[in-house]
């Protein structure tokens, strides 16, 4: 079945869900309800409160209901008459004032006899459409009338539909599973980071484990840049409204700035992204055409002003950390620095096992308001990334509207081990920025010609990488990238002597190896379960039998054995794993 066709079942079921609610609360106000991904949901103004105990009983009457849903019937109307209709719901009241307001175009749709305000995209028949059994109801939470925390809380009513009942226990099971390797509850109980109130929501505190992940998986990036010559830069995290009213930032994005006041009265920003700090780096010197590319990588925190609603884990939060970098080249250079960002990102993600799939985002041409410069240079940038997609052989879909307000940009998305795509590095052509900021190098001919900046973020964010980086691999990550990477278990006491031999002579094979010495006077089978369940990748178990030979027992956190090994076997095997990058 094709996705439009999907979401369509989905929005049907948002309406038959308003109507369920309606017939067994009387007096309930239904609100929005679009189809998302994996399925629908609806917002109520309810009598009172209900919890997810009252699913089923939902549910129940939505499939009562469906086999009355014959066909949608489609009905123009005036907004007096709209009104008229809705005298009884503000909320379909200010959706229509807004409608008629704007010049759209009123609709109703009546399916069952239940009547909606909606601009369409449903299925023609509903009851010969839509399988009884192909949908659940999940959860209830608040949401605020239209995501404002000044308006009154709603109850939101999720869902999930697919167009069979296989699909939907397929993703019902995976459901299941991700609930074990939920990042929120994972990472806490692997000492990665942690939330305090006196903080505040979104704003994650790294503990010395977190710390040394978020710092490997930087200089891993790094060292890919390096090699292709990227230089390191710095930037401050405030600055004044001037920066991003020239770049085009502040009309787009006030809403969602941190901003501070100045005893002198300045009015400065918290950066929400570095790209406007880093052309005035490029711009403190005239440049010759000889030198470029000139290619800036910095990883820094960003802070953007969500709303505490919207907040979740890892994935969404005020303080987000970019593996940021920029290239300002000539148009000439710019297929190439393409392939050599293209070629990190790869590296980088065949590390963790992920597979990439690729999404060329681009304008919406019906919506010339929504971004910068004129089409002529959106539509060369964007035959640029065309060409870059089809030398390297790779399929990829085309998503109008998805395009940053400066620049399209190549979107990669990568599934998951229980199948779930997510939108991670990303790579735009700005040909904007350098028009408003006037940035140039001089040419062969002495001539001022301005320059193409290119953004590239192979992470995206550290922290929503490593959120889905947690549930991707459920906490065991790869050796190179464990806090620890050996946890060394003598039986008793009495091997203590030989096991602190171990851990000294594996530290003195790589200084970088994280060897832990657990020798506290606990039984041996605690010790493991233990050091499973914080995920270390190695466990030495050492008795009396391996101190004799001078090996250690070595086991894994998968719980296979792998026998009694030479030291400097296991040492070689380890370095090797390490390298590799396994």
């Amino acid at each position: 079945m094709d996705n439009q066709r999907l979401q369509s079942i989905r929005h049907t079921l948002a309406h038959l869900l308003a109507a369920s609610v309606r017939q067994l609360y009387p007096s309930a106000k239904n609100a929005i309800g679009p189809a998302i991904e994996e399925g629908f949901y609806q917002d109520f103004d309810l009598p009172q409160p209900i919890t997810e105990q009252d699913l089923a009983k939902i549910e129940k009457k939505m499939r009562q209901l469906l086999p009355l849903w014959e066909k949608f019937e489609r009905k123009e109307v005036s907004a007096a008459d709209a009104k008229k209709e809705f005298a009884w719901n503000e909320y379909k009241s200010e959706l229509i004032d807004e409608f008629s307001g704007s010049g759209k175009s009123l609709t109703f749709y009546t399916s069952g006899g239940f009547v909606d305000l909606c601009k369409g995209g449903h299925v023609s028949e509903p009851k010969k459409e839509i399988k009884p059994d192909s949908f659940k109801l999940t959860k209830v939470a608040g949401a605020y009338w239209r995501g404002s925390e000044k308006n009154k809380m709603l109850t939101r009513i999720y869902g999930v539909a697919f167009e069979t009942k296989d699909a939907l226990d397929k993703h019902l099971a995976m459901i299941e599973e991700a609930k074990k390797r939920d990042h929120k509850i994972l990472g806490p109980k692997l000492d990665l980071f942690t939330f305090s109130e006196l903080v505040g929501a979104g704003l994650p505190l790294w503990t010395p484990k977190g710390t040394l992940v978020r710092n490997l998986l930087d200089d891993f990036i790094w060292n890919l840049r390096k090699n292709i010559g990227y230089e390191k830069v710095e930037i401050p995290h405030i600055t004044k409204k001037d920066l991003y009213e020239t770049s085009g930032h502040w009309g787009k994005f006030v809403a969602d700035l941190f901003k501070i006041n100045t005893r002198d009265g300045h009015l400065f920003a918290m950066k929400p992204m570095n790209c406007p700090h880093h052309t005035q780096i490029y711009a403190r010197k005239p440049w010759s055409y000889r030198e470029l590319p000139q290619r800036y990588a910095s990883t820094t925190m960003v802070y953007r002003d969500e709303q505490s609603g919207e907040l979740s884990g890892l994935a969404r939060v005020l303080s987000i950390t970019q593996d940021d970098a920029h290239v300002f080249c000539r148009l000439s250079q710019v297929q190439k620095e393409l392939q050599n960002i293209w070629k990190v990102v790869h590296e980088f993600y065949k590390a963790f096992g992920f597979s990439l799939k690729l999404r060329l985002s681009l304008r919406d041409p019906h919506l010339p308001e929504k971004y910068l410069g004129n089409a002529g240079k959106w539509e060369e940038a964007e035959n640029i990334l065309r060409q870059v997609a089809k030398a390297n052989k790779t399929e990829y879909a085309e998503a109008l509207g998805e395009a940053a307000f400066y620049g399209p940009k190549l979107d990669f998305m990568a599934t998951d081990s229980l199948g779930r795509q997510w939108q991670v590095a990303t790579i735009q052509i700005d040909m904007n920025m350098p028009e408003r900021f006037n940035l140039t190098c001089v040419n062969e001919d002495g001539q001022p010609e301005r320059v193409v900046m290119l953004h590239a973020a192979i992470m995206g964010s550290i922290e929503r990488f490593l959120s889905i980086l947690i549930e991707h691999t459920a906490g065991a990550f790869p050796l190179w990238l464990s806090p620890v990477q050996v946890s060394v278990l003598p039986i008793s006491k009495k091997q203590n002597s030989y096991a602190k031999q171990v851990v000294k002579a594996l530290r003195e094979v790589s200084d970088e190896l994280r060897v832990e010495l657990d020798d506290r006077d606990e039984s041996v089978g605690k010790k493991i379960r233990e050091a499973t369940l914080q995920k270390i990748p190695y466990q030495l178990i050492i008795g009396e039998k391996e101190v004799k030979a001078k090996k250690v027992a070595v086991r894994t956190r998968e719980g296979k054995d792998l026998g009694a090994v030479p030291l400097k076997k296991l040492a070689d095997k380890l370095k090797l794993e390490i390298e590799k990058k396994k």
